[in-house]
C-alpha cells in the first residue's frame, strides 16, 4: 500500500507541473522545493554544516543565500523534468545551449567511447537529456529506487530523448560494452562512496571516499574522460552544457597510485566547479559521511 503512495504522489506531482507552461513548472516546483526544505530539519542541518566545512572563512549570511540558491535550483530542476515530454530537437536551444561541443567531439574521436565526468550541478538531469536531443544519446548509471513503479516513472521520462540507463550495482560489463562500441557513460563522480568502492582523496581539503572506477576503468581503456556541468546562466536566462577538455591521465604504472592521483584530479575539477557556483551544487548531500577506518564521524549525527 505505501508502495503504491508513493508512486500516486510521484506521478500526481511530475504530471501535474507538466500541464503547466515551462515558466510556471519552474515557479511552482522552486516553491514546493522551499516548503520541502522547510519541513526537512536535517537536510537544513547537512547544508549549513557541509558550507561550514567547505567555506569556513564565509558569514552565515552568505552560507544561507548558497542554500536559498540550490534550494530555487532543485525546485527547478522538478519543474524542467515534468517538461521533458515537450522538449525536441526543434526547441532544446531555447533551453539549452552547448558550450565546448568541440572538446566532446575530440574525445569521441579517439574512438574508445567517452566517460562523462559530472556531478549534481543545477537540474542535472537536464544534462544527459538535452544532449541526447542534440543527437549524442548516452549511457548514465543510476542506482534502483527502493519504489520499483516510482524508479520506472523517472527513468520513463529520462530515456525520452534517446537515452538508457546502467543498473549500478552491475555496471562494469556494461559499461566496457558501450565504451567498446563507442559510446558514452554519464558518470556522477561527486557523492560519498562506500569503503569497498573508493579512495579518499580531498574534496575542500577533508578527505573524502570517492568512487574510483571512474579511473580504474579510464585507466585500463583509454577512453576519454571530458568533464561536462550544466550551470543555469542567469544572463542567458537558459542553462549552458559546458564541455571541457579531456583530462590527461597520469600514468606510472603503479595502478593503485594511478587511480588514487587521476581520482583526485577528478575531484579538483568538480571542487572548481562547485567554487565558481556554489549555490548550483547539492549541499544537502552527506558527502564526508565514509571515514576512514578508526576515524570519527565528522557529521554530528
Amino acid at each position: 500500500m505505501r508502495e503504491w503512495a508513493e508512486y500516486a504522489v510521484a506521478w500526481t506531482a511530475v504530471k501535474a507541473l507538466g500541464l503547466l507552461p515551462r515558466p510556471a513548472a519552474r515557479f511552482v516546483g522552486a516553491r514546493i522545493a522551499a516548503f520541502a526544505y522547510l519541513l526537512r530539519p536535517p537536510l537544513r542541518r547537512t547544508a549549513l554544516f557541509n558550507l561550514q566545512l567547505a567555506f569556513p572563512n564565509s558569514s552565515e549570511a552568505e552560507r544561507r543565500r548558497i542554500v536559498r540558491g540550490m534550494v530555487r535550483q532543485i525546485g527547478w530542476l522538478a519543474g524542467e523534468f515534468s517538461q521533458f515530454p515537450r522538449y525536441t530537437r526543434e526547441n532544446i536551444e531555447q533551453v539549452v545551449m552547448l558550450d565546448g561541443q568541440e572538446n566532446f567531439d575530440a574525445g569521441q574521436r579517439r574512438g574508445k567511447g567517452v566517460l562523462f565526468l559530472t556531478g549534481h550541478f543545477s537540474a542535472w538531469e537536464l544534462m544527459s537529456f538535452s544532449h541526447a536531443l542534440y543527437g549524442y544519446p548516452l549511457h548514465f548509471l543510476v542506482r534502483p529506487q527502493a519504489n520499483g513503479r516510482v524508479d520506472a516513472l523517472i527513468n520513463e521520462y529520462r530515456c525520452l530523448s534517446g537515452n538508457l540507463p546502467i543498473d549500478k550495482n552491475r555496471s562494469a560489463r556494461a559499461i566496457l560494452k558501450v565504451l567498446g562500441e563507442g559510446g558514452t557513460v554519464g558518470i556522477l563522480a561527486d557523492i560519498n562512496t562506500i569503503l569497498q568502492e573508493g579512495v579518499f582523496v580531498n574534496f575542500f581539503g577533508i578527505p573524502a571516499c570517492t568512487t574510483s572506477g571512474l579511473a580504474r576503468i579510464a585507466l585500463r581503456t583509454d577512453t576519454a574522460v571530458v568533464p561536462v556541468f550544466l550551470i543555469w546562466d542567469e544572463d542567458l536566462r537558459k542553462y549552458r552544457l559546458r564541455f571541457e577538455a579531456a583530462v590527461e591521465l597520469t600514468r606510472t604504472g603503479d595502478e593503485e597510485a594511478d587511480v588514487l592521483e587521476n581520482t583526485a584530479r577528478f575531484t579538483r575539477i568538480l571542487e572548481d566547479q562547485i567554487r565558481k557556483h556554489p549555490d548550483q551544487w547539492l549541499w544537502v548531500h552527506k558527502r564526508w559521511k565514509t571515514r576512514p577506518p578508526g576515524e570519527k564521524p565528522i557529521y554530528p549525527s
